[in-house]
């Protein structure tokens, strides 16, 4: 059993990823996006960024369904944009059951996808307080950094494939 967390800013792909890599390994998928309080919707959909604490109530929601899959030896992936280090700390912190997986992308790129997405609440003049608030994982996170310029199948493939040494690594751990 394991969990996963797909992170990166708004556009990077987290949903995408997350839900492929799910299909692909048969794990449960949750998009953490879903688990905003409507006041947290409503202030991003008017252009205003989150701060620490309208965050803090969502990573909260993300952590128990976390706990909860683990509880119940349940494999998920979970995408959530976990921008900065202190967020993480609330969603892996010393699970060590859990993979942490960075989607990497330039700000252009990323910008451009978030041009031609309809429909999400995330407008893309946000984009740059995402990049200002990112803080990309350290060494000592042990992240899977993952580059976003390929299409999400090759994406998904490399991911899958990376995942499966850590978790032969786990089983024979015991």
């Amino acid at each position: 059993m394991t969990v996963a967390v797909v992170m990166g800013v708004s556009g990077s792909g987290k949903t995408t990823i997350a839900s492929g890599l799910a299909a692909r390994l048969g794990w449960r998928m949750l998009e953490g996006d879903k688990l905003h309080p409507p006041a947290n919707i409503a202030k991003m959909s008017a252009g205003h960024a989150l701060e620490d604490t309208d965050r803090a109530p969502w990573l909260a929601a993300i952590a128990t369904e976390i706990d909860a899959w683990r509880t119940a030896g349940i494999s998920g992936v979970v995408a959530c944009s976990a921008l900065k280090r202190a967020y993480r700390d609330v969603l892996i912190g010393a699970r060590a059951d859990m993979v942490l997986i960075y989607l990497r992308g330039s700000e252009r790129l990323i910008g451009a996808r978030l041009a031609a997405r309809k429909g999400h609440f995330m407008p893309p003049g946000l984009l740059a307080s995402q990049f200002a608030a990112l803080e990309e994982p350290m060494p000592d996170e042990h992240p899977l950094v993952q580059p976003i310029e390929a299409p999400p199948e090759t994406i998904i493939a490399s991911l899958a494939a990376r995942l499966a040494p850590p978790l032969a690594a786990r089983a024979a751990r015991g």
